[in-house]
């Protein structure tokens, strides 16, 4: 049987590679990075430990015993986390010393190098993830106007050149204007303040990165993200289609219709 060790974030996405991973015979050894595992998981899991992000070597060692060859991360882990007294082991810190940067990209570069020294396989999100990848379209009852269909295209573009910058991969846009571009406070947070500043019925773009690392950092959306455009009172999602995973979705759909909320893959 497999052993299959998941390192997990905030929000949903780990409850969902768990599922996965259940439904095609692994035993599942889940390790809750931030101490705020999403309701169930612990109990889901054939084992589960709760230990802080910054012990990479007593989470390496702890996947090591539980006979783990395979690993997939998923869920939310926001960077700042590093610029908040975030305890770090001695491995931890020399990993970061060792980078040229600490950009997203590197910084789980780096962990990932690390899940590798010790011979354990780093799985793409995809592997168990695939089924929350929307087709092209629109997703829920609404169709853009030509002003919104607009506003989506140059977004989208925008997008593209900022994830490309390993900024972020999530602005906010009206007219044509890009009214906030994501940063280190993540998704839910820029939506909010491009939001407010547009006043109301601003565009939310949100993209894969160019060349984006299946095993991690792929573009999510769910019902904070909605949540969070519904109180800044935006009305289009757009997310980059089959690049970009919709948690759960009919109530997502379901939500932003009867918000007015257009939401389309593209």
């Amino acid at each position: 049987m497999k052993v299959l060790g998941i390192l997990a974030g905030q929000d949903f996405l780990p409850l969902e590679v768990l599922k996965t991973a259940k439904a095609k015979g692994c035993k599942t050894v889940v390790v809750s990075l931030i101490g705020a595992a999403a309701p169930g998981l612990a109990e889901s899991a054939d084992v589960f430990y709760d230990i802080n992000v910054g012990q990479i070597d007593k989470i390496l060692t702890t996947l090591k015993e539980e006979g783990v060859t395979e690993v997939v991360m998923a869920g939310k882990v926001t960077k700042e986390l590093l610029y908040r007294n975030l305890s770090l082991d001695q491995r931890a810190m020399v990993m970061l010393m060792s980078l040229p940067n600490r950009n997203d990209d590197t910084v789980l570069l780096g962990i990932t190098g690390e899940i590798m020294k010790e011979g354990m396989q780093v799985s793409s999100q995809t592997d168990y993830l695939a089924h929350l990848l929307p087709q092209k379209g629109v997703l829920g009852t609404l169709n853009p106007d030509d002003a919104q269909s607009a506003d989506i295209a140059y977004g989208f573009d925008m997008a593209k050149k900022i994830a490309g910058l390993d900024i972020g991969q999530t602005i906010v846009v009206k007219k044509k204007a890009i009214m906030a571009v994501e940063a280190i406070e993540g998704t839910d947070q820029a939506v909010k303040r491009g939001g407010n500043l547009a006043g109301s019925g601003a565009v939310v773009v949100k993209v894969s990165k160019p060349k984006q690392d299946l095993r991690f950092d792929i573009p999510t959306v769910g019902m904070n993200t909605l949540q969070a455009m519904i109180d800044s009172q935006c009305s289009v999602l757009a997310i980059e289609a089959e690049k970009t995973f919709l948690v759960d979705r009919e109530a997502f759909l379901a939500k932003a219709d009867q918000h007015g909320i257009v939401v389309v893959a593209c």
